[in-house]
């Protein structure tokens, strides 16, 4: 079964406008960074229900609307993945407790703080009543609403499924994570939207092949999956023409990138997390890079580690959460007319 990615979308803190073609902006020295926020006004019109959301559900419902811009059907299902969900709500529902000692609370933001609200207002926008779903499984969220997706077009019980994540980092949950000591081996703290329309019966040159994760796998067997991984796909490691790299900056986490490195001798090395931050669902901006490599099979120089200039016919997604989480994504360019917006 051929999976096609047809359409994405993403809002982050590198590319200010939402696509892999654009200069990058010069790097800062800080380990938070912020995302290139569009006016919401163009994507979530009624200033009754914009005033009521969250920048994370904003920011999600944006990408959303914004990867479905010139798609003139409705998706057969809407499936929504986040490891923190909506910060900001949640952190505003637990002041009012604290404030009013229990008392005359006020409901909206506890409403607005579930994790299924961009999925819902996704849904509301759209008029649409198909099958919505919402994974918050930590660093394997956006796997799992991927493997949801993948499962679907394959059974032919979907033909178009949108499929994206959602993170915010707010003032509070990043002093909170500064105190555990997330950021002090040289790790970047950061948020974003990305969103993908998946389909089995319109081609773009972007094929969604497989995917593999592992939890907490020993550091030894990690190569040892990466070949059982390549192997079930019937490639080698010499075809892998593009590895993106999920390295942080966190000198604790490196071996295992380092690991995989070696297996792939031939492979262009892209990083990106020194640019976009971490966060849980922060492999779906890799695959939102991947895809865009593989339509202009141009790296943006800001992103490159090591460069072995090559046509790129395919690219191997390598990412963990904080050692814990790991995936493997596998990209083939598909030779069409088409192209992915």
């Amino acid at each position: 079964m051929n999976i096609y990615i047809t359409r994405r979308h993403s809002i982050n803190p590198v590319f200010p406008a939402g696509n892999t073609v654009c200069p990058l902006p010069e790097t800062t020295g800080e380990i938070r960074l912020k995302c290139h926020e569009p006016d919401y006004k163009l994507f979530i019109t009624d200033p009754g229900i914009r005033r009521r959301m969250s920048r994370a559900v904003k920011m999600g419902t944006a990408a959303a609307m914004q990867c479905l811009n010139d798609f003139r059907k409705t998706p057969d299902a809407i499936i929504t993945a986040t490891g923190f969900g909506c910060m900001s709500d949640t952190e505003k529902f637990l002041r009012s407790i604290i404030e009013n000692k229990e008392e005359l609370l006020n409901p909206t933001p506890f409403i607005q703080s579930t994790f299924n609200t961009v999925g819902a207002q996704i849904a509301i926008a759209l008029n649409n009543t198909n099958y919505n779903n919402t994974y918050v499984h930590k660093g394997f969220s956006f796997e799992s609403a991927l493997t949801d997706a993948q499962m679907m077009l394959s059974d032919h019980e979907a033909k178009n499924v949108l499929v994206g994540s959602y993170e915010e980092l707010t003032d509070t949950s990043f002093e909170i994570f500064s105190r555990l000591g997330w950021y002090r081996k040289g790790g970047k703290a950061g948020e974003g939207a990305q969103f993908f329309l998946l389909s089995t019966e319109e081609k773009s040159p972007c094929r969604l092949i497989d995917m593999a994760f592992a939890f907490r796998p020993p550091e030894s067997d990690l190569q040892g999956k990466l070949h059982t991984f390549l192997e079930r796909n019937h490639l080698g490691p010499d075809v892998v023409d593009c590895l993106i790299s999920g390295e942080s900056g966190n000198s604790e986490e490196q071996d295992s990138y380092d690991r995989i490195e070696k297996i792939l001798p031939d492979s262009s090395v892209v990083t990106y997390k020194h640019r976009s931050g971490d966060y849980p669902t922060v492999s779906s901006f890799a695959l939102w890079l991947g895809a865009g490599i593989l339509q202009t099979n141009e790296i943006p120089s800001g992103l490159m580690k090591i460069d072995r200039r090559k046509e790129i016919k395919t690219v191997l997604i390598y990412n963990h959460y904080r050692n814990t989480n790991h995936s493997f994504l596998l990209l083939e360019k598909e030779l069409t007319n088409n192209s992915i917006v």
